[in-house]
């Protein structure tokens, strides 16, 4: 056996390993506790589009989601999103920073730019991210 096929034996071993470690494979949404009361429909659909995927409780989980290492990468992600800015816990957690939203998505820190390559379709034209701020700081200021 030549070194290329053990290196690649070796690399197809572990890649099969990791894919018993739980982490970033349990995929039940949590409970929706209360919703943020949305300015308009129009606000929550852009919101839905865009953000919701993180931020809420109605994450829907993508094939590769089940493939570690990604599968590591979308769970944290999720998580963080979710600690941040959950619009699902509404009042039920306190770190929630609906104030911020609207900031974030002006600077362009979000959606990542990771998210909207691995879904176009979460992107926004550049009327809906207008329309979308307007939208956040009617709701949460």
């Amino acid at each position: 056996m030549n070194k290329t096929t053990k290196i690649s034996l070796f690399i197809i071993s572990i890649f099969i390993i990791i894919q018993f470690i739980p982490y970033g494979k349990n995929h039940q949404n949590p409970k929706i506790v209360q919703e943020v009361n949305w300015n308009n429909k129009y606000t929550k659909q852009l919101f839905t589009k865009a953000c919701a995927a993180c931020h809420s409780n109605n994450t829907v989980w993508p094939w590769y989601s089940n493939i570690a290492p990604v599968s590591w990468l979308v769970s944290h992600d999720v998580d963080e999103g979710r600690e941040h800015f959950n619009v699902s816990m509404w009042n039920a957690q306190s770190k929630n920073k609906g104030d911020d939203a609207a900031e974030e998505l002006e600077e362009g820190e979000m959606p990542m730019a990771i998210y909207t390559l691995m879904h176009p379709e979460s992107k926004l034209t550049t009327k809906e991210k207008e329309d979308l701020i307007k939208g956040l700081k009617e709701t949460f200021n």
